[in-house]
């Protein structure tokens, strides 16, 4: 009878084994599917968590596609990111309020992450017919921005706005009822993930928000 019973009782332990076993795979093949951070797809920004074998993931907003000149003169379009997470804003460079605080904290994030080719950083000036590509290298200068880390951007009024409220969303919900004949001010930052959807919306003047994108630009460089 003995004998009876270790030939019932070690079938069952093998089984067991393979339940846990395929419990765990099932387990980690969930986590992997979901993201760490959430998409931003409206301009209410509700976060979502979005799995890649949801329907609704195909459909995830992503940022148009552009053509602007960096602070070199060098034109820079929505290619010249691809494939790289970047922190994106809007400012200009004689704004005497918050731009200031937002371009400290932008070099906060450049110093941190100055060896990261994965990360890049993105103003968009709202005020092209002042900020030429010369004034924007200047100010660059000035500031000791790395010009293959932080690219100062100018170009078309019309585009840079439409680009800003529609794409970004950087004036939330209010945003999408203006036009370029409506001045284009904010303090939103935005974390763009490597396929141009929108992770994450921060306050570019607060420096606990700066602590929070640093957080999550490192969990979105694991991800």
């Amino acid at each position: 009878m003995a004998s009876l019973k270790l030939k019932v009782a070690f079938p069952l332990r093998i089984n067991i084994g393979i339940l846990f076993y395929l419990w765990i795979i099932s387990c980690s093949s969930f986590k992997d599917k979901t993201p760490t951070l959430p998409f931003y797809n409206t301009a209410d920004f509700t976060a979502e968590w979005i799995a890649e074998n949801d329907t609704k993931h195909k459909d995830i907003h992503t940022i148009d596609t552009f053509t602007m000149y960096n602070q070199l003169g060098h034109v820079f379009t929505s290619d010249s990111l691809k494939g790289k997470i970047y922190v994106a804003n809007f400012f200009f460079s004689i704004c005497p309020s918050i731009c200031p605080k937002m371009a400290n904290n932008f070099k906060l994030l450049q110093d941190r992450f100055e060896i990261s080719a994965g990360l890049n950083l993105v103003s968009f000036s709202v005020m092209p017919w002042v900020d030429t590509v010369g004034k924007l290298k200047v100010y660059g200068e000035n500031l000791g921005i790395n010009p293959t880390k932080w690219h100062l951007l100018t170009g078309n009024k019309e585009r840079i706005y439409k680009l800003g409220r529609q794409s970004f969303f950087a004036e939330k919900k209010e945003g999408l009822t203006k036009d370029s004949s409506d001045f284009l001010h904010t303090e939103t930052m935005l974390l763009i993930d490597t396929k141009a959807r929108i992770r994450g919306v921060y306050s570019a003047t607060e420096l606990k928000d700066i602590e929070r994108v640093t957080a999550d630009i490192k969990t979105l460089l694991k991800e």
